[in-house]
């Protein structure tokens, strides 16, 4: 055995210290990274031979060689040189599945380092086309070319979620409240191939009904014609997908995939769940910005009021620019209620509605552009069914359902902890303490309360606000409050009187 070559790995027949050696650095690795992202970046990672200053590993896929390079070059480095002494650099290849990988001989070797470039060619297999519109296939000349059928896994199914054909920017109404994040959502889509994202990621939030998801997917639409690969998926898809492709055993294929593409666009990221799920999620978004890729994402509330996410996802979002989509103004709810109107009328050309009632309509239904939809739905069947004209009476009867009071500002529990911990003379570092005095514990659980009947927070989330609790502390909490607040009709009037505080 030459000097080159004196240690292979012990599936090869190498000598059981040299194995031995080998599983303490894997050991070590483990131990300071945790052992969620060891097992998603280092399981497959193989020692394939070293000689006295250089050490030459494994992995099965293009993808796995350009992360590890980019992210982890240092530590490997660094604990191979405590078992192995000497060893002062280190070389990945890609391993074939049918055959040991040929080696580049020692004096060709490179020194690990971060790639600096042609992301995209390294990553395979990518998306072709667009799995937003539908795409996913592979091009006729591969299709040509190829001398065996393919296997395929349940992840090359992942093509995002449905696009509405409605959805675009030119059916999107532009107003005071939403025009920061149209004229972001167009700078997005208008990049082209090559292009560094200027908002990365673009982050736009607003309560139901107010144009996010019209936004994405015009967004989607228009980076497709650009001829970039673009995904669009809600965070429910994303979880099944990554859920599937753990039972299927084709994660690996599923990350590349995902991170092969140019734009990511993740609609209601609020629903995202699971610690393993969230991880995947930031390991993908930040391989996908780290490479310039673009990331457009919406939510019901601003990224900080996210309180399930992990913190680094959070900080992610909070670094690129986040857009809020405002009210509709009455003006733009006369835009939409015409729109609409229009739109109905291709299909009943007699449907007629004076400007009188759209303005009725508008002053009467304020809160999101769905309930508008809702009006112009009910005024149609009213005309068409009853075959009288419309008139504001009559539009007084159609929407009557549909017409609410105002929705009461959302709370924080931040908020409600201050508040309370304020009307009690305590400090909110008191609250979520582990003291168990009268004067802490009944502010406390009537703080519990306060944000289970206020927010819509579930008990482990509340419990996780407050200190770390578990949810049947929060439960006993709220339990004991409403025993009280029947009896006692002060505590009663104390709690009312908060209830006003925190929603004026």
């Amino acid at each position: 055995m030459s000097d080159d070559t004196h240690w292979q790995s012990s599936s090869n027949g190498a000598p059981g210290v040299d194995s031995q050696r080998w599983e303490r650095v894997r050991g070590r690795l483990r131990a300071e990274l945790g052992e969620a992202v060891y097992n998603s970046w280092f399981t497959r990672l193989e020692l394939e031979r070293v000689n006295a200053t250089a050490a030459f590993l494994t992995v099965p896929t293009k993808f796995l060689k350009s992360w590890i390079q980019a992210h982890y070059a240092d530590r490997i480095k660094a604990r191979l040189s405590t078992d192995f002494p000497g060893v002062d650099r280190v070389t990945i290849e890609v391993r074939s599945p049918f055959r040991k990988t040929k080696m580049r001989e020692p004096g060709t070797d490179q020194i690990l380092a971060p790639p600096s470039s042609g992301f995209a060619e390294r990553c395979a297999p990518a998306f072709i086309g667009s799995p937003a519109l539908g795409g996913g296939a592979a091009p006729a000349s591969a299709k040509r070319g190829a001398t065996k059928p393919a296997v395929r896994q349940e992840t090359d199914n992942f093509t995002g979620s449905p696009l509405d054909r409605r959805l675009s920017f030119s059916t999107f109404l532009v107003g005071p409240s939403n025009q920061l994040a149209y004229a972001a959502a167009c700078r997005v889509a208008k990049a082209q191939i090559g292009d560094m994202p200027l908002f990365n990621p673009l982050y736009a939030h607003a309560p139901v009904g107010l144009g996010k998801t019209h936004l994405l997917q015009a967004v989607a639409r228009a980076a497709n014609d650009s001829m970039r690969r673009v995904i669009y998926v809600t965070a429910e898809k994303f979880m099944s997908g990554f859920v599937s492709a753990l039972t299927a055993q084709t994660a690996i294929a599923f990350k590349e995939r995902l991170r092969a593409i140019d734009v990511l666009i993740i609609d209601d990221v609020q629903f995202l769940q699971g610690k393993s799920i969230q991880q995947e999620f930031c390991h993908t978004l930040n391989a996908l910005i780290d490479a310039g890729r673009q990331v457009v994402v919406a939510a019901d509330r601003h990224p900080s009021e996210l309180e399930t996410l992990d913190e680094r996802v959070l900080s992610r979002f909070k670094g690129g620019l986040c857009v809020d989509i405002g009210p509709l103004d009455e003006a733009l709810r006369i835009k939409i209620l015409e729109a609409r109107v229009a739109a109905a009328r291709e299909a009943q050309p007699n449907f007629q509605v004076p400007p009188a009632v759209i303005s009725y309509v508008a002053k009467t239904i304020q809160t999101n552009g769905r309930d508008l939809e809702g009006a112009v739905n009910r005024l149609l069947a009213h005309a068409t069914l009853n075959g009288a004209p419309l008139c504001v009476e009559t539009a007084e009867t159609a929407i009557r359902d549909l017409v609410r009071t105002q929705e009461p500002k959302r709370v924080k529990i931040d908020d409600i902890q201050k508040l309370v911990a304020s009307h009690y003379n305590i400090s909110r570092a008191d609250i979520l303490s582990s003291r168990r005095t009268a004067n802490v514990v009944r502010p406390r659980q009537i703080a519990m309360y306060l944000a289970k009947v206020l927010t819509l927070r579930s008990l482990p989330e509340i419990g996780r606000r407050f200190g770390g609790r578990d949810h049947t502390t929060v439960l006993h909490a709220v339990r004991k409050v409403e025993g009280l607040v029947a009896k006692d009709k002060s505590l009663f009037e104390v709690i009312e009187l908060l209830k006003r505080m925190l929603g004026d």
